[in-house]
């Protein structure tokens, strides 16, 4: 082993989840416990923490508080969108980087986050590289869309499709309430991938999910998506439908009604309001009854029905960064290889090249979405049932989730 000795920072970027904080308890306790890490900073809002001299001294934290990041939501440290330059055309957020480095000097850093967080650590490590300073760069995953290349599937996801698939059992219960006719709709986060979506149709194995599931994968066709809609209404009485917020027409534009005026620090279109959309449409087609409902930032944040599994995946992700940078690795994201083998789960972490990472996302595949699009097959729920499994001992308070609360103390050299 190379043994480098240095400071890392860990940060998170991008839109957060139940359990990203489990990924950096992850880094932080394991580079606390390192001989290697002379230093453990947080990055403040990501890499504008660190564009900003912005490091919080991870080691002044009560080690009690920081376990209670296992089942605090949302990104303890401050989250971001930051788009870095190509290099080759401005360098100079690359040279701020690297000042701030020499100064801490940092030999490790670990970045939370999905596709564009991926882009902006491989964008650095290159750079690194390229000006010949040591500085071992590892991704760790997280995203609920499940869309990152080049992983079986990203902490954040289960938990978010478990927390789906509960809600659309409930709204199911509630659908079924009174003898007269309903459509509900239920617009579930998904711009480009439909996993999230597709997820609503875990609540059929109990036979109260949705009727209809429409997913991003698919062109969406509004005289279909009517057509289905009213043939259930026809024989039930009550319709359900999941559908996926980046659901889009033949020539590719949304059918939400936001427009892509509206983006975030990345340019991906805001999505919203698809539901309300479509209930307008079959209200108008029908003349019963429509509920919309949009799940919106509770389906990122919803920590009390987290999987178990999901928590300790996450964690592992962010001990595994470590263990590989200290190891010498360096240019790579914490990838889980994963088997479903006769009903048994089995899950490793693997590590993966940020070149085949960055900016790829990850579909669902063709074969698991049913003929007539409007629904998914048992692979996919074979594929997202064990990953939602096992329900998390969260400390309560008067009643209450105790989240964790830190005192983030900046870090001086």
């Amino acid at each position: 082993m190379n043994e480098l000795k240095g400071a890392c920072i860990i940060g998170q970027s991008g839109g957060p989840t139940a359990v990203i904080n489990a990924s950096v308890l992850g880094v932080i306790r394991t580079a606390l416990e390192s001989s290697s890490i002379t230093r453990v900073l947080g990055a403040a809002n990501g890499i504008k923490g660190v564009l900003q001299d912005r490091l919080y001294d991870m080691a002044a934290e009560d080690p009690d508080e920081l376990e209670l990041l296992k089942y605090t939501p949302s990104s303890a440290l401050g989250s971001c969108r930051y788009k870095l330059a190509d290099p080759d055309m401005d360098d100079t957020d690359y040279k701020r980087i690297l000042e701030v480095f020499r100064k801490y000097g940092v030999r490790y850093f670990f970045y939370n986050g999905g596709n564009d967080s991926m882009d902006t650590c491989n964008k650095i490590s290159k750079y690194m590289q390229k000006v010949g300073y040591e500085c071992r760069i590892i991704g760790v995953p997280k995203t609920i869309d499940n869309d990152l290349n080049g992983t079986d599937h990203c902490p954040g996801f289960a938990s978010a499709a478990k927390y789906i698939a509960t809600s659309c059992a409930e709204v199911w219960h509630d659908t079924h309430v009174y003898d007269t006719g309903l459509v509900t709709i239920v617009e579930i986060m998904g711009r480009h991938a439909g996993w999230l979506a597709g997820s609503a149709a875990l609540a059929g194995i109990s036979g109260c999910g949705p009727d209809l599931i429409y997913l991003p994968e698919q062109t969406f066709e509004l005289t279909n998506f009517l057509e289905d809609v009213n043939g259930v209404f026809q024989r039930r009485g009550k319709c359900l439908v999941a559908v996926s917020e980046g659901i889009h027409h033949a020539d590719g534009s949304f059918v939400s009604e936001a427009k892509t005026s509206a983006t975030d620090g990345f340019g991906h279109a805001q999505l919203g309001g698809l539901a309300a959309t479509l209930a307008d449409a079959v209200k108008m087609e029908t003349g019963t009854k429509v509920r919309s409902i949009e799940l919106s930032l509770l389906q990122r944040c919803a920590s009390h029905v987290a999987s178990q599994t999901d928590i300790d995946e996450a964690f592992q992700a962010g001990k595994a960064a470590v263990e590989a940078a200290v190891s010498g690795v360096t240019d790579k994201m914490v990838a889980f290889k994963c088997s479903r083998e006769n009903g048994v789960y089995h899950c490793d972490t693997v590590l993966e090249s940020l070149d085949i990472v960055a900016n790829f996302e990850k579909k669902v595949p063709r074969e698991w979405i049913n003929a007539k699009g409007n629904g998914v097959k048992q692979a996919f729920l074979d594929y997202v049932l064990p990953l939602i499994q096992g329900d998390p001992a969260i400390v309560r308070q008067d009643g209450l989730p105790r989240f964790a609360k830190l005192k983030k103390v900046l870090a001086s050299v």
